[in-house]
């Protein structure tokens, strides 16, 4: 008889059958085969005990009576999922399933998806650790908690559709206080004055300056505040003549940056990439279960993406020396094994960082068998590992004085500061400076040559919104959520149009944050406050560590809030929360007119609604430039305009009110329609709210999905692949038998 292996992902499964012999079937679960109910709490609050009542999904039972019967027809069963709680709490229901003692269970860990991981996992099992899982279940009891009892409140109080979490509000608290700092903001003007220099001899090599000084006192920031004193500046230095006054050389050595963890690998990624965090770890995923490679069939390409860790295994940084010095040499080779030390005290579960299963695979090798995007992430994490074990990089940092000769006696002093490289070492291979730091080889007392002076108007700018990358960073720093929680947090807010992309893909908190917000901090300032929710993710750390019960830490939570919740649901007005008065008149029914927010911004309303349903943008809005587009009108030719009204954006023509032609605002996904072959998914919203994906030739095509489409097409029936629960991929066609049908690409 065979031994039955479950993991969560069929991909994952592929992978790890190819290591095993006969002796072993390995079977996916699809990810979580139980969780709590939709349609009630599912937590039992009223006894006190907060335990949780678990169900198995309609689109689960399928999958688990297959499993019920390969065990039965087994030697045994041995869980194979993720190393972290999530991945703990799976083998747990699926031991509570198949009627497997957890104490008795086989449990097998490991990082990477290669065969020598999966032979060391299979020498040394273990059972599953409740201390994990029920860490795991204190954080879904707690989420289900305030989501359940907080949601509906804000559905009452202002606008249906909202959601209110413990890491969720905190985010959207983040974006609504920047964006608060951003409004009051004060712009002040001020100019710098930039010279373009080279030495005569080498007239090619030029370099920047900025006027740093004026007859060798330091320009403050503000000296120069005008275009008439910039012009001062440069009317002095008409035909002036320049010679390099000061060089300091000092040499600096620069050690490798640590490998990725979750955190600054979605970092990287959105900065050097301009991948958002859900997609950073949507591709992780799919580098980690496993790719086909050619000749070598499936192979898991990168360790688990999931990790707070900096600690590289000793196999992997022997093979890298041994990599590194075949294609670089010795002397880029460290001289000992580089090692780094986790810095955060919240750091979980022992894992590795995030790093190449084999450093000698190097990205061109392989670029034949990803798509783009996944050659990119791999490329960046193999960089990273592998130079991590190269030597350090010398650099001089020099700092260059260029000074004008002396007129009506006074001398204006420019600096350029910058780096030669003695000795590239790591940054051969890991970019660590760009070109434009980078100096020519010049010395002091050289004459120079300007060819250029230019006087450039600035104005002091306020803090930047977040990206996916710098909210991720502030949720590090505040110690709140977990390398599993940041990718979905900034989905979920964006999802519940808590926050939208401007321009440059940051993070606007909408109307509707600004309110909820303020309500929470307001009423319910623990879920919202950062040092309460950082310390709450520690508790749950001493949950997994086994140095506190998990029901008492709820029942301390829950008791206050609930209570404030029974509260507030009488004592707080809607009016007051999302309404404001105004002095402006309905020109229907002579009743007052009052600003109202609802879930897709602030418009204005008659008081005396229902009576009367008449509505008109606020002044703000009404007095915005409308954004043109590139479509133009069907009736009249003239471009098509953004505008916004009170169930959200719409495209209207910008020759209103002459021309009043309207329609809906399309939100194209890029993914064409198999169907027609001429239009692409667009999003769309139901009358009751729920967004649906249609083909935008709509009437001609009525190709229609409820998921997102993801531009993939399904290996077996070549259907589009969708997008699922949590971050999952499935099929979109039901009927296909494929194991393609939920192949999980990220269950956290």
């Amino acid at each position: 008889m065979k031994k039955l292996v479950i993991v969560e992902s069929p991909t994952k499964a592929k992978t790890i059958s190819k290591f095993l012999g006969k002796g072993f079937t390995v079977e996916s679960s699809f990810g979580h085969v139980r969780d709590l109910p939709k349609s009630k709490m599912g937590v039992d609050t009223e006894g006190g005990t907060f335990e949780p009542h678990y169900v198995i999904p309609a689109d689960k039972k399928d999958k688990i009576k297959k499993l019920k019967d390969l065990a039965k027809k087994s030697d045994g069963v041995i869980f194979a999922t993720d190393e972290d709680r999530e991945g703990e709490a799976i083998s747990w229901h699926l031991a509570q399933i198949l009627d497997v003692e957890p104490e008795k269970a086989e449990r097998i860990v490991f990082h990477e998806i290669t065969k020598h991981a999966i032979d060391e996992a299979l020498k040394t099992p273990r059972h599953i650790d409740q201390k994990l899982v029920d860490a795991q279940q204190a954080r879904r009891v707690l989420d289900r908690l305030v989501g359940y009892e907080l949601s509906p409140l804000l559905w009452k109080k202002v606008a249906r559709g909202l959601s209110a979490g413990r890491v969720q509000s905190v985010a959207v608290r983040l974006t609504v206080e920047r964006e608060r700092e951003i409004q009051g903001f004060v712009a002040q003007e001020y100019w710098t004055v930039a010279g373009t220099f080279s030495s005569p001899d080498s007239q090619e090599e030029k370099i920047q300056a900025l006027l740093h000084s004026k007859n060798g006192k330091k320009l403050d920031k503000f000296d120069i505040n005008s275009k008439e004193k910039a012009g001062e500046v440069l009317a002095h230095l008409g035909q002036a003549s320049y010679i390099i006054t000061s060089l300091e050389k000092k040499e600096t050595k620069r050690t490798p940056p640590p490998p990725f963890t979750t955190s600054t690998l979605q970092q990287q990624a959105s900065h050097k990439l301009g991948f958002s965090a859900k997609q950073t770890m949507r591709l992780a995923q799919q580098l980690y279960e496993g790719i086909d490679i050619g000749t070598e069939g499936s192979a898991g390409l990168i360790t688990y993406m999931r990790t707070d860790s900096v600690n590289l295994s000793d196999k992997f940084i022997e093979e890298a020396h041994g990599f590194i010095r075949t294609q670089y040499g010795d002397g880029y080779v460290s001289d000992a094994p580089r090692r780094y030390h986790t810095k955060s005290k919240l750091a979980q579960e022992a894992h590795e960082a995030i790093r190449p299963t084999d450093p000698s695979r190097r990205p061109e090798s392989i670029r034949q068998y990803l798509d783009p995007r996944q050659y990119k992430l791999y490329d960046l994490v193999w960089r990273r590992a592998v130079a991590t074990q190269m030597t350090e990089a010398r650099l001089n940092k020099a700092t260059l004085d260029i000074e004008s000769d002396k007129k009506e006696g006074t001398t204006y002093t420019f600096r350029a500061t910058g780096q030669t490289m003695i000795f590239d070492g790591w940054m051969k291979l890991y970019p660590g400076i760009t070109k434009e730091e980078m100096l020519p080889e010049l010395r002091e007392g050289e004459k120079m040559i300007c060819h250029d002076l230019k006087p450039e108007q600035h104005f002091t700018e306020p803090p930047a919104r977040y990206s996916d990358a710098t909210l991720v960073k502030a949720l590090e720093e505040h110690s709140i959520g977990r390398p599993s929680t940041y990718a979905p947090t900034i989905a979920t807010i964006e999802e519940r149009h808590y926050v939208e992309r401007d321009e440059q893909k940051r993070l606007k908190p909408t109307d509707v944050a600004f309110v909820v917000n303020d309500l929470l901090v307001h009423h319910f300032p623990n879920i919202v406050d950062y040092q309460f929710t950082a310390q709450m993710e520690e508790s749950l750390d001493q949950i997994a560590h086994g140095e506190q019960a998990w029901q008492p830490l709820i029942s301390l939570f829950y008791k206050p809030f609930h209570e404030t919740i029974v509260e507030k649901s009488t004592e707080l007005s809607k009016k007051e929360i999302t309404e404001e008065a105004t002095d402006e008149i309905c020109p229907n029914c002579a009743s007052a007119m009052v600003i109202k927010i609802g879930r897709y911004g602030k418009f204005i309303a008659c008081s005396n609604y229902p009576t009367c349903k008449t509505t008109k943008p606020t002044p703000e809005e009404a007095g915005q430039e409308p954004q043109t587009t590139d479509e133009v009108c069907e009736l009249c030719g003239k471009p098509m305009a953004i505008k916004h009204g009170r169930y959200g954006t719409f495209l209207g023509c910008s020759g209103y009110p002459e021309c009043k032609f309207i329609k809906k605002r399309e939100k194209n996904t890029g993914v064409a329609c198999p169907l027609c072959g001429k239009g692409e998914f667009a999003e769309r919203r139901s009358k009751r709210g729920k967004t649906f994906y249609s083909c935008n030739q709509y009437p001609e095509c009525k190709n229609i999905l409820w998921s997102k489409p993801t531009g993939e097409t399904c290996e077996t029936c070549k259907a589009l692949m969708v997008l699922g629960p949590k971050d999952s991929v499935r099929c979109s066609n039901k009927e296909c038998p494929s194991l393609q049908k939920k192949e999980q690409i990220s269950e956290k």
